[in-house]
């Protein structure tokens, strides 16, 4: 089981290799441009590649897959109880198929500035900029664009 970026740790094993998985929204394209064989989805809250192997979005949809687990093992209503005993008021494991989280699903908008490293939205006045190939790409932290300034290509398709 993994939780947020932690699917790129499954991901290197090889252990998530022709299935499916997810991780946090802000590294799905970066997850995607590095794992091809790995079937991404977008908007999940957690995904279940069998019955022993998981990956959950960012920090709430790990809870929400952690109760998932106690249900399919001890059934829903230890898993109801659990929730309460922690406060946890969230209801995403209820759902099976983890698909909750379709907000997270749709590519960020913005004014046409995306990173390319996180795939987060750059806003205008954005200072962190690099220049590959004859175009310019911004960013929105000093680290994507360190990641992005040390291998280029692998954040640019088709350039």
């Amino acid at each position: 089981m993994s939780v947020c970026t932690g699917a790129f740790l499954l991901a290197k094993t090889g252990l998530l290799a022709g299935k499916a998985a997810t991780t946090h929204h802000g590294s799905y394209g970066q997850f995607a441009m590095q794992f091809h064989d790995i079937q991404l989805k977008r908007g999940y809250r957690f995904v279940e590649a069998g019955d022993h192997l998981a990956t959950a979005g960012g920090l709430t949809s790990g809870m929400d897959l952690a109760l998932r687990v106690v249900e399919r093992y001890y059934g829903r209503f230890i898993a109801e109880r659990t929730a309460f005993y922690m406060e946890y008021q969230g209801t995403g494991w209820r759902d099976a198929t983890g698909a909750s989280n379709a907000v997270y699903a749709a590519k960020p908008k913005g004014d046409g500035r995306i990173d390319p490293v996180c795939g987060m939205p750059v806003s205008t006045g954005a200072a962190l900029e690099s220049s590959y190939k004859g175009t310019t790409y911004h960013f929105c932290s000093q680290g994507c664009k360190n990641q992005f300034d040390r291998a280029p290509s692998e954040y640019v398709s088709g350039k």
